[in-house]
């Protein structure tokens, strides 16, 4: 049994949060050993992100230095530069021909700008993020990118549960592991393995009415009018220590959105963000089918830790409340 059932699990990665409770806002930062390879898939038909084109198969760059998860909206994606920043005074990042040092940074935010305010995580953010990380376990629920997370918002932040940031690992034997890191902020409801619901769209008693029930009463209006609730995401970081090609991230990273299907409901929406990286920092020799079988299954598992673990916050109530 891990001591570490969190992402940090994976030797060498380092997590850092940057939380302003006051505000409902944060981010997140995964940074990266040297030679970590890199992969991405979205999912959702309104994403925001940073760099994914640069991680599709066929494209030159391989290795990443650190991914970021952050609130703010597409505003958020400024946390990229203070992370760019912070790794470059490290000396990190990809070489040049020239010989500058350029840090490989990709990553993709969530909306949270209804729950608090209107502020939102900045470049140094990102940079406290980063001197805030380290190989400790994962501290999950409302917190960084989390902090200002909800799920089941159709009707407005009185109808939502508070979402949150979760984590989770897996050993396969010989210290080879496979986790993940999920922000979650879905349109959906987030149900255990039974298909229960542990948080999402509440009725006016508070208790839960399911999302999919709340859509059918849009189902023949062309342009739902739920403004409010329908700008949400999963995103997340799924890791492996195991060696794995650029093509072969990316195939983690597609499988490992299954476990979005298999705990969110509904996931994948058009309104939704949903996109997932991954990370492969290479020291041991596995089978990637297997290390894809469970990139879902950690992934599923860091859905629901998130939920769980995340305290009421900004007038939205955690699905224990």
């Amino acid at each position: 049994m891990l001591m570490n059932d969190t992402l940090t699990a994976v030797p060498g990665l380092r997590v850092g949060h940057y939380t302003d409770l006051e505000h409902a806002t944060g981010c997140t930062v995964v940074l990266c050993p040297p030679g970590t390879v890199g992969g991405v898939d979205v999912r959702g038909g309104a994403p925001g992100t940073r760099e994914t084109d640069l991680l599709r198969s066929e494209n030159y760059v391989e290795e990443v230095n650190a991914v970021f998860l952050s609130g703010g909206s597409a505003y958020g994606l400024a946390v990229g530069s203070g992370v760019m920043r912070y790794l470059e005074a490290q000396g990190q990042g990809y070489r040049s021909a020239r010989g500058f040092v350029v840090p490989i940074v990709p990553g993709a935010i969530l909306m949270d700008l209804g729950v608090g305010s209107s502020v939102r995580p900045d470049e140094n953010s990102g940079y406290a993020a980063c001197e805030a990380a380290s190989d400790a376990p994962v501290v999950e629920g409302s917190v960084g990118a989390g902090t200002g997370a909800i799920c089941g918002a159709l009707g407005g932040t009185h109808t939502a549960t508070k979402g949150g940031i979760g984590s989770a690992a897996v050993d396969l034997g010989d210290g080879l592991i496979v986790a993940a890191l999920v922000a979650v902020n879905a349109v959906g409801d987030v149900v255990d393995e039974q298909g229960g619901i542990l948080a999402g769209y509440r009725a006016p008693d508070g208790s839960f009415a399911g999302t999919l029930n709340a859509l059918r009463t849009v189902a023949h209006t062309p342009d739902p009018r739920y403004q409010r609730g329908r700008e949400n995401t999963v995103i997340g970081v799924v890791a492996t220590n195991a060696r794995l090609t650029k093509r072969e991230a990316n195939r983690m990273a597609s499988a490992a959105h299954d476990g979005i299907a298999q705990a969110v409901r509904p996931a994948h929406t058009l309104y939704d963000g949903d996109t997932l990286f991954a990370l492969a920092t290479g020291q041991h020799t596995a089978n990637a089918a297997v290390i894809c079988a469970f990139a879902a299954e950690v992934v599923a598992d860091a859905i629901r830790r998130a939920v769980l673990k995340a305290t009421s916050l900004a007038g939205v109530r955690a699905c224990r409340e």
